[in-house]
Parts: structure tokens; sequence; C-alpha cells
């Protein structure tokens, strides 16, 4: 499988979600991101496929780190962003469904199995 990248984008102490089309296995909702493309780096496909399914545009700000996700076993890279302009929206129906901004304490009505430990840190300092 492809590598992929998440943006972790956090504005007005909420962190934006996306619901997908198609899930996999029982992840509904996660951050926005897809596949690095060849010569692409993690920052830049945050940055790009933030755009892409949002309209939301964004810039990395650092990488909070990779894993091989345990559900999907897709390698993925986590990078913190923050918003640069636009209003987060459905900007590609046949990938996502809906775009929520959530606060610290919604975060498991979400994500009910919990995020990954080093994106957890990071929403807990941002979002305090």
């Amino acid at each position: 499988m492809e590598p992929i990248s998440l943006a972790v984008v956090v504005d007005m102490r909420q962190v934006l979600l996306v619901r997908r089309c198609q899930t996999e296995g029982t992840l509904q909702w996660a951050f926005p991101g897809g596949v690095i493309e060849d010569g692409e780096t993690a920052d830049r496909a945050a940055v790009r496929e933030t755009r892409e399914e949002t309209g939301l545009v964004v810039r990395a700000v650092h990488t909070l780190g990779a894993r091989v996700h345990p559900l999907t076993h897709r390698q993925v890279t986590y990078v913190a962003c923050a918003t640069v302009e636009g209003r987060a929206h459905v900007a590609a129906p046949r990938e996502i469904s809906d775009v929520a901004w959530v606060g610290l304490p919604e975060i498991p009505r979400y994500v009910p199995r919990g995020l990954w430990q080093p994106v957890q840190a990071h929403l807990a300092q941002v979002l305090a």
C-alpha cells in the first residue's frame, strides 16, 4: 500500500475532521489526507490533500510522527497544520461526505478508538 499523509489542522481551539465516503475498517472520521505522490513530501501531501478534500488552504507547521496504522496497515505520517485561508467544506464529494471542527472533549465521539499518542499529546497542548 502507498504511504499516506494526514493533516492535523487546528484553528480556533478545534481540530478538523472529515467523514470518508469509503471507510477503512471501522474508521469513519479521520484527518484530511491521502496518498503521498511520487516526489512529494509528507508535508506537501498533507497541504494538497486538505485543499482538495475541504477547500481549506493550510500550511504545514511540523511533522508529528509516522507509524503503520494498526487498523489499516498503511504507513501514515501526521503533519501539524495551521489554516491560511478559506472555510472547510465538502470539496471532494466522492471522497468525503462531511467536515467537522471538533473540540478536545468531543474527539472520542468521532474517533472512539482514540488517537495515536503523539497526535493526542499535540492536540492536548494546542487545544487546551
